[in-house]
């Protein structure tokens, strides 16, 4: 008898003693003590099945592993060293690519052209690519405040333009229907790329670390352009940033004189569910009068943080600084509502031509990728005409 055949086995003697202790059960739902001892010489024969079903199993186990030949032929080419990932993540790919930059790109395998692009660049191995977007995150507040989505085409964001309201009626009274819109904001892929000259000694010779030098002078690159047009990109070629004119958040008031009433005002411009996330975001010219500026009970607004790694707090709120705020404004706000949307992975690609009679070789790292602030009312802006502090 098969296996088959005697799980096939087990099965009907499950069924025959589930229906043999449905049928012959009591008025209180019990069985008596002779349909007790069938029932549970039952249960002995559907345990006896299963033990000889787990034996033939294991015994066709060891005849498989028997059949097994000695000797298997060998069908793979043969390799050095271990193997880890496939395609960019390969260890060969990796290889490659190095040997390809100490060479000059004279030396190129074959295995770079898993990750050739359309313009006859290479792609970075992936274990490259990953530490680029890990300096963006670190350098780049707004990739660390904002919301990032990785997108394959147009990107289309639905707004709720205007919300219906409720209306009180009385019995019998007609319906009184309100209106609400919708809208669409569109995240597109505008180009960004960063590009350096290294000459050919420094690609023959490796011991400073030149993969890690180009990874990380070109991820400060490109996250200090992102970050630059994040906070002040006006949609043309570019994202549009959070001060943006259009496009940008609220200008909630303007003062000629920053005070602390300035930056409390500025806190409640901002409506109720926003603030539970918000934080300020400001340049760092505008810090040292920040920190001066107190309550109308002389407490300083200011707050110091006492935990690493923690943002320094102002009326309770975090602040982030950078140097490309402007010097004039401070957002408040929500920047989750700020979304990021990357396309693609980024490419890096070889020019050997254009300086090849400087003995140069160029190198360029391109990406495309848009930011767009979807709910304008989640961030309000005050501007400022002077940084002179008024007391309260």
């Amino acid at each position: 008898m098969t296996i088959m055949q005697m799980i096939e086995k087990r099965n009907q003697a499950i069924e025959a003693a589930k229906n043999y202790a449905a049928s012959h059960k009591t008025e209180n739902g019990t069985l008596n003590d002779s349909d007790y001892a069938v029932y549970e010489q039952m249960e002995k024969e559907i345990q006896n099945i299963s033990r000889e079903i787990s034996r033939m199993q294991r015994e066709d186990a060891l005849e498989q592993e028997l059949s097994k030949p000695m000797n298997t032929p060998l069908k793979n080419k043969p390799f050095k060293g271990e193997i880890g990932g496939t395609g960019r993540a390969s260890e060969d790919y990796k290889k490659a690519m190095l040997e390809a930059l100490r060479s000059n790109f004279r030396n190129v395998s074959n295995v770079l052209q898993e990750g050739t692009d359309a313009d006859g660049g290479y792609l970075v191995p992936e274990e490259y690519d990953k530490r680029i977007i890990e300096v963006l995150n670190s350098e780049n507040i707004m990739r660390t405040l904002g919301t990032k989505i990785k997108t394959g085409g147009d990107h289309k964001i639905n707004i709720a333009a205007t919300k219906p309201a409720a209306s009180w009626i009385e019995e019998g009274e007609p319906l009184v229907w309100g209106d609400a819109t919708f809208d669409q904001i569109l995240l597109d892929a505008h180009k960004l790329h960063v590009a350096i000259k290294i000459t050919e000694e420094l690609l023959y010779d490796n011991s400073f670390g030149l993969e890690s030098y180009i990874t990380t002078q070109f991820g400060r690159a490109l996250a200090n352009a992102e970050e630059d047009a994040f906070l002040n990109g006006n949609g043309q070629g570019k994202p549009t940033g959070i001060f943006a004119v259009t496009g940008g958040g609220k200008v909630s008031a303007t003062t000629t004189a920053l005070k602390g009433d300035d930056i409390i005002n500025l806190v409640y411009a901002l409506k109720r569910p926003y603030r539970k996330k918000a934080a300020f975001i400001m340049n760092d010219k505008i810090l040292a009068t920040v920190r001066t500026l107190k309550d109308s009970e002389g407490q300083y607004l200011w707050q110091q943080s006492f935990k690493d790694g923690e943002p320094e707090r102002l009326a309770g709120y975090p602040v982030y600084t950078s140097e490309y705020a402007p010097t004039n404004m401070i957002s408040f706000g929500d920047y989750s509502y700020y979304n990021i949307g990357d396309r693609g992975t980024r490419s890096f690609k070889k020019l050997t031509e254009l300086f090849a009679g400087n003995d140069m070789v160029g190198f360029v790292a391109k990406e495309r990728v848009d930011g767009k602030l979807v709910l304008p009312e989640a961030v309000q802006i005050l501007k400022i005409s002077t940084t002179k502090t008024t007391k309260t």
